[in-house]
Order: structure tokens, then sequence, then C-alpha cells
């Protein structure tokens, strides 16, 4: 099991890298959003071309980052549910989901959007729209994406096992922690509480 962990150590460490490399990703989106909408608004220019990478961008954010929102723990749950499971009950129930479900899913996915990436790109494929740009880098990132998500599935289902067999302490990446509005409304309960108290006085 060892070894196993050390691969899904450096799954990872990989999907980690590409988290980061799409926080540019959507800096790169906001900078060309609005000087196309500086400059179209100024200047009476527009280009499909600055469209079309804008709308190129944000399939590279959501197609990438399905991989690294698996690691990071912030997926979807049914929390009212899972919250009242022990951590082994959840664990199972995520083991026959990413084998049942999830991989099946990215198998099926990389295999249907490879020939459409491969048939634009042999083809040379462009965009309708004059000015518009070509269409392989975008449906490359269905089969990659789905690919990212297929090794991060792959590595959660290796720790999962490995927490059943008492090797790690914790089934999850990383524990999705509190979110900037329920700390502040914790906070703010906080205060609430203490002024109430100081009043009481």
């Amino acid at each position: 099991m060892t070894p196993l962990l050390a691969i899904s150590h450096l799954i990872d460490r990989f999907n980690n890298s590409i988290g980061k490399l799409i926080g540019w990703l959507v800096l790169a989106a906001v900078l060309i959003s609005a000087g196309n909408a500086i400059v179209r608004k100024a200047f009476s220019i527009g280009s499909n071309s600055f469209l079309e990478i804008q709308w190129y961008l944000f399939a590279a954010v959501f197609m990438l980052g399905a991989g690294y929102a698996f690691l990071r723990n912030v997926h979807v749950r049914i929390d009212f549910i899972s919250s009242k499971l022990s951590k082994r009950t959840n664990t199972i129930i995520d083991i026959l989901g990413i084998v049942i479900f999830l991989i099946p899913l990215c198998l099926i996915l990389i295999n249907l959007s490879w020939p459409l990436f491969y048939g634009a790109w042999k083809s040379g494929e462009t965009s309708s729209n004059a000015g518009g740009l070509i269409r392989w880098p975008v449906f490359l990132l269905v089969p990659l994406g789905f690919s990212l998500l297929l090794l991060q599935a792959c590595s959660e289902l290796i720790k999962r096992f490995a927490f059943l067999k008492g090797l790690i302490p914790e089934p999850f990446s990383v524990e999705s922690g509190k979110s900037d509005e329920e700390l502040l409304a914790e906070q703010l309960a906080a205060e609430a509480e203490k002024k109430n108290t100081n009043g009481a006085q």
C-alpha cells in the first residue's frame, strides 16, 4: 500500500499545481474581458478572437479544475446526510461512488471526446466567426480535464482504502474548512453574545 500512497501523493501534487495555474487563467480571463470591454466602449473596436479566448479560458478553468476540486474536497455533498454518518461509512460510500460512477464516467467521456479533438486538430477546424480561433485547443480540454479527474479519482480511491486499513488518519485529501461567510457569522454571533453578557452585568 505504501507505493500506492506515494503515487497518490504525486497525483495530488500534480493536480495542486494545476489548481495554482487555474488561478492565473482566471486572472487572464478577467484582464482580457475588461480590456475587451474598455476598447469596445471607448474606441468601438471589437474582436471575436478576444471574445473566444475568454470562452476558452473559462472552459479551461472549468474542465482542468475538476480534479483540483476533488483534491480540495470542495465538490457537492449532501451534508445533512453525510454529517450524520461516521467517517468510515462516508469513506465506503465514496469508494462505491468513485468505482461505480466516477471512474466509468471519466473513461466514457474521454473515449467520446478524443475523436472530436482529433478530428478538429487533423482538419484544422476554426471558428465560424470572423477572426475566430482554431477549435482543437478547446476540444482538447474535455479529454484532458476528465483525465485529470480520473487521476484524482484513483488517488482518492487509494487514500480511502488506506484509511480503512488504518494507514492514514483522514480519508480526505483536504478537509474543506468553514467558508468566509460561516466564519463571519460565528464572529458576529460571538460579539452579540458578548454584548448581551456585558449588558446583563
